[in-house]
């Protein structure tokens, strides 16, 4: 689990057990949100009126259900400054995933994204699972192979092969569309990985159940403490420290999505991590889920 490789969040990498289960094949479909959604009546998070009190400084225009949506820009930025490709959409949800006027039509076997973290586990319970655990996700996606870059091995593109949805061109402002996907893409439009799993890395953002620490446990690496089904750090650790006025815990996503570019976001592999805040879902953001025996 982890790299050295790459992102300091990832180290060390390191070894753990954990006990069998079975995952998605695919992650969660909006044909299956759906479904979840017309059984249950379930409203998600980017669809309920925002609390002031809960965003201070918030513009009040931005106070509105919504959700982030990507849009890109122009022409070369700079790739510090994320707010530039990203925009809060009154009115984007699931089920209008670039805000109002859009919709899934076409995209029903595509999967869910604008899920924050309650809704995801709404849908888990309410078919009979769990989120996984960052371990379980991430021994699924390496499909039997330990220790390499990639969910297939080592070569980003064996053969010029292109293996999963990802960013082709100048990000945040040119994609060359080389795999054909401007946005989300079906599962099995890519090769499945060695466990027979679509779109564990690419496409979108996955959540897990785990609260995010900035890096793996310092003795995470040492023979004698291998863990057994790790389930990350706590909720306090998980607050952000470069933005104490939100204080709102952030949950471990994997897997990178159809906006990773090499030249910016290398995160399409299994060891890659990020933190999202529980609240906040996005264009690129979905989920799959776990049972165990």
């Amino acid at each position: 689990m982890g790299s050295d490789r790459h992102y300091a969040e990832e180290a060390p990498a390191h070894q753990v057990r954990v006990d069998g289960f079975w995952i998605d094949r695919d992650p969660v479909t909006n044909a299956a949100f759906a479904a979840f959604v017309a059984g249950t009546g379930y409203l998600t998070v980017a669809e309920r009126p925002l609390d002031p009190a809960d965003y201070p400084g918030a513009p009040a225009e931005n106070l509105v259900p919504g959700s982030l949506v990507f849009v890109g820009t122009p022409g070369p930025v700079d790739l510090r400054h994320l707010s530039q490709w990203w925009a809060w959409a009154p009115g984007a949800s699931w089920h209008h995933p670039e805000g109002p006027g859009s919709g899934t039509d076409g995209r029903a076997d595509h999967p869910v994204v604008h899920v924050a973290h309650e809704d995801a586990v709404a849908y888990a319970t309410w078919a009979g699972r769990a989120l996984p655990t960052e371990a379980e996700w991430e021994r699924a996606a390496r499909g039997g192979i330990e220790g390499a870059e990639f969910a297939w091995g080592d070569d980003a593109r064996p053969g010029g092969r292109l293996m999963c949805n990802t960013w082709n061109g100048d990000f945040p402002w040119r994609n060359d569309l080389a795999d054909g996907y401007a946005r989300t893409s079906p599962p099995g439009a890519f090769p499945s990985n060695g466990y027979g799993l679509h779109d564990m890395t690419g496409n979108v953002w996955e959540w897990t159940d785990d609260w995010y620490t900035s890096e793996h446990p310092a003795d995470a690496d040492k023979p004698c403490c291998i863990p057994t089904n790790p389930a990350g750090g706590s909720i306090e650790g998980s607050l952000d420290p470069q933005q104490p006025q939100f204080a709102i815990p952030r949950k471990v996503i994997k897997g990178g999505s159809h906006l990773c570019a090499d030249s910016y976001c290398l995160r399409y592999r299994p060891a890659a991590r990020r933190p999202q805040m529980i609240d906040t879902g996005t264009s690129h953001l979905g989920f799959r889920t776990v049972r165990r025996p």
